[in-house]
């Protein structure tokens, strides 16, 4: 723990520094220019008796593949669905992706199949969150997990085999429209909420191009650009490799509770403030011991009780913090004290209540 606070003193010390310029594209991306998630529902078959067992909605599925190849199954057989499953497919639709480009697609299955294995999707339409279909997907599974089991009913699992992936297993068939070249405005979002950087990166645009950029709140700057799809690009393009200087993180501390992880960023400072910290540490050694009754006696055997009490108190440090103390001073005190993580959230929290510690602490 000692180590791991030093390198984190060593490493945030530096950092009271002015923040590095960074890109426009690494601060936020334009509206409408983002990929869609596409669902759909399928059927994978040629499994080596991995598959469902008797789900009702897969055997209406594969009554309907079975039509769609001209093939009616006689009413009142359910086709034997031990080397067939019932999947999920998913897949995202990037950004201006065309009719006839490929995508890839994930299959999860949905029922009580062992394993993917060797599977094919059979032709299954995706769609979008309108209900529209966007692609049709199709191929042979490609499955990184491994699934085995013993006469005896022992089994062993590598990874996951109930998923598998198809590169490129889906065709696009609809585009979406984004607007890109003829809405009157085109809005850019920041990744992160800030009112300074919101005004720095209009700052910068409208030094290039004065006038085109508006801020609408905290995250939306507002561009008018020309029309035309080949103006906007060159534009667009040259909007986000601008370099701009982003506005300092909000003073936090992020607490991971189940891993006792404690990240401090470099806005944290500290008011005046003094932190003792200690541990009792209470032992107790229990040696119970047996007694025989004496000779001719009429007593009994006995268990004798026989404990041993210890207690013994830890770090006797003081530390004062003076006005404006930075992480580095901080990180270099806790190291003093010789703190655990949990006890480095309790010192937090107790510097917090105290209005000492001037940041938002978050517990994820």
């Amino acid at each position: 723990m000692n180590r791991l606070l030093l390198a984190l003193a060593l490493i945030f010390s530096g950092l009271a520094q002015p923040a590095l310029a960074e890109r426009v594209r690494d601060l936020g991306s334009f509206q409408g220019v983002r990929s869609n998630q596409l669902t759909g529902y399928g059927v994978v078959v040629g499994l080596n008796g991995t598959g469902d067992d008797s789900l009702e909605y897969l055997t209406m599925a594969m009554r309907g593949v079975s039509g769609r190849v001209g093939v009616q199954l006689p009413a009142g057989v359910n086709p034997a669905l031990k080397n067939a499953a019932a999947v999920m497919v998913t897949a995202d639709l990037p950004a201006f992706a065309k009719p006839g480009q490929h995508i890839d697609v994930t299959v999860s299955a949905i029922g009580k199949a062992k394993s993917l294995r060797g599977g094919t999707l059979i032709l299954s339409p995706l769609y979008g969150a309108d209900g529209q279909i966007y692609a049709m997907a199709q191929g042979n599974l490609a499955v990184g997990g491994l699934g085995i089991s013993g006469a005896d009913g022992s089994k062993l699992t590598v990874n996951i085999p109930t998923v598998g992936r198809i590169a490129d297993g889906a065709s696009v068939e609809r585009a979406v429209e984004t607007g890109f070249a003829a809405a009157e405005v085109l809005r850019w979002n920041l990744f992160q909420s800030d009112f300074l950087t919101a005004t720095r990166v209009k700052d910068a645009i409208n030094l290039a191009w004065p006038g085109t950029a508006t801020v609408e709140d905290g995250v939306t700057l507002a561009l008018h650009l020309p029309p035309g799809a080949d103006t906007r690009a060159s534009m667009i393009a040259a909007i986000e490799m601008l370099e701009v200087d982003p506005a300092e993180t909000p003073a936090r501390v992020i607490v991971n509770s189940r891993t006792g992880t404690v990240v401090i960023n470099s806005a944290v400072r500290l008011y005046p403030a003094a932190i003792s910290h200690g541990k009792l540490t209470v032992r107790i050694d229990e040696s119970p011991s047996v007694v025989q009754p004496g000779p001719l006696s009429r007593g009994q055997t006995a268990i004798q009780q026989d404990s041993k009490l210890d207690a013994q108190e830890d770090g006797q440090h003081v530390v004062l913090f003076k006005p404006g103390a930075s992480l580095a001073r901080l990180v270099d005190a806790l190291n003093l004290l010789g703190v655990s993580p949990s006890d480095l959230v309790a010192i937090l929290e107790a510097l917090k209540q105290a209005g000492s510690l001037k940041a938002e602490m978050v517990v994820i």
